[in-house]
């Protein structure tokens, strides 16, 4: 079974979200940061990866969050909770089009991926603490 780590990302209240650039069918919409979880490589050691590789920030992995989303045959999606190591880091859009820290009031108003949509209720409750 592959994996793909997601990082859900909150600093006062909000949590960040990155809008793709491509392929194609995707580019424009919402996603979480993360990415592909490499051969010998924990989860929490890939999420710390990519978040440095597509926002130029360190992170501090938390406990998953919500279920594991199928995305494909053989192909899962997890979602851990995640701070930036340094509170006044700026993260920074490096492989998408731009970035935006989502108010909870504000999550069903954003054009998520579907499998990022599916979490938004777990979600809803690690914003709500």
């Amino acid at each position: 079974m592959k994996v793909i780590v997601g990082a859900a990302i909150v600093r006062g209240g909000a949590l960040l979200a990155q809008q793709r650039a491509y392929p194609a069918e995707v580019a424009g919409l919402w996603e979480l940061p993360g990415g592909r979880v490499e051969r010998g490589e924990s989860e929490v050691d890939a999420l710390r990866r990519e978040c440095v590789e597509e926002l130029g920030v360190e992170v501090v992995v938390g406990d998953r969050v919500g279920a594991e989303v199928p995305l494909r045959a053989g192909l899962v999606l997890r979602v851990y909770s995640a701070r930036l190591a340094d509170p006044d880091a700026d993260p920074k859009p490096l492989e998408h089009k731009a970035l935006r820290w989502i108010q909870p009031a504000t999550l069903d108003d954003v054009r998520w991926l579907p499998a990022d949509l599916e979490l938004l209720p777990a979600l809803r409750e690690l914003l709500a603490g």
